[in-house]
Parts: structure tokens; C-alpha cells; sequence
């Protein structure tokens, strides 16, 4: 699995979530919602350190990142995420391998 962040998705983490060197973005699944992979399970994210990392990407440092036991929502899917312009938020692309 790879995780893509754009320059201007890595940029929005920065300054809306507070993340810092080695503080990072998780990914993960939830309980509720729907999102294009998975009836009644959604997209979560959390401000957290790695300890036992599935898929990682660092920049600047700073990890983004899906840890073991979390890659059930991810399985047979690349993460792609860029900015949508238009919202002001990041955007979640999934990229079937």
C-alpha cells in the first residue's frame, strides 16, 4: 500500500491539525458513514506517532501513516490524497492495485 500527499494536502495538515516532527497523520477506518471502498465505514484521521506502522510516507518528518490491524480498510488500495480548491480541504482518492 502507498500513501501520495500532495504538497498542498501536507500544507493543510500542517497548519489545520497541528502536526509536527514526528507527530503525524493516521488513517484509518470507522464505524459509519460510507466511503467508496466500504458500505457503512468511513475515512478517520487522528494527530498520532507511528509505533507499528502497515503503510507509511513521510515528509518533512512528519509521518503519514496507516498502522497493523488498520489495513483491513485499505486492502487492495493505494491512497491518494490531494487538495480540493474548491472546498479548502484535503480530498481521499483510493487506487484500486
Amino acid at each position: 500500500m502507498k500513501i501520495v500527499v500532495s504538497p498542498q494536502a501536507h500544507e493543510w495538515f500542517k497548519e489545520e491539525m497541528g502536526i509536527s516532527h514526528g507527530r503525524g497523520v493516521r488513517f484509518m477506518g470507522k464505524v459509519y458513514g460510507c466511503s467508496p471502498i466500504h458500505e457503512s465505514f468511513s475515512l478517520a484521521i487522528e494527530v498520532n506517532e507511528p509505533t507499528n506502522p502497515y503503510a507509511l510516507t513521510t515528509i518533512e518528518h512528519i509521518p503519514y501513516y496507516v498502522e497493523q490491524g488498520d489495513e483491513w480498510f485499505f486492502e487492495g488500495y493505494d491512497v491518494d490524497i490531494t487538495f480540493d480548491d474548491v472546498l479548502k480541504e484535503p480530498k481521499y482518492s483510493y487506487i484500486k492495485q
